[in-house]
């Protein structure tokens, strides 16, 4: 049962640094093409960021929930704790401002969110990795 419990733990950890992650492009990149800071057009970076997001689109395209909190909802009930039924971000939403909003207000949010980090692609492209960073 510990065990379980602390498997969820470490998936919720890697969630969030996860989220962190995807929000943390979202600013940084306008923000580095602005003020010019390289780094933001390192080109497996983008393209990591550009399949996390992807990910999470068509998840709430397909109306699934994250399996990231799937796994951590398995694993809490397998240790006798309760789980969750809503996505991560669905779920702190509702907790944090007490709104019960629908899946498809998430969802058209990701996928707004992913087609804005597209436009990033082409508005701040990266730079190949068969280019040099100047």
């Amino acid at each position: 049962m510990q065990s379980e419990l602390w498997l969820a733990q470490a998936i919720l950890a890697f969630h969030i640094l996860l989220i962190a992650f995807n929000v943390f492009g979202l600013i940084a990149i306008p923000l580095g093409a602005w003020r010019g800071w390289q780094w933001v057009r390192i080109f497996w970076w983008r393209a990591l960021h550009l399949a996390a997001l992807l990910v999470v689109a068509v998840q709430a395209l397909l109306g699934s929930v994250c399996f990231l909190t799937i796994w951590q909802s398995e694993l809490q009930e397998a240790a006798g704790r309760q789980g969750y039924r809503l996505p991560l971000i669905q779920t702190w939403v509702n907790h944090l401002l007490f709104w019960h909003l629908p899946m498809f207000f998430f969802t058209t949010i990701y996928v707004l969110i992913w087609i804005g980090v597209l436009l990033l692609w082409w508005k701040v492209p990266p730079v190949l990795p068969w280019r040099r960073l100047r």
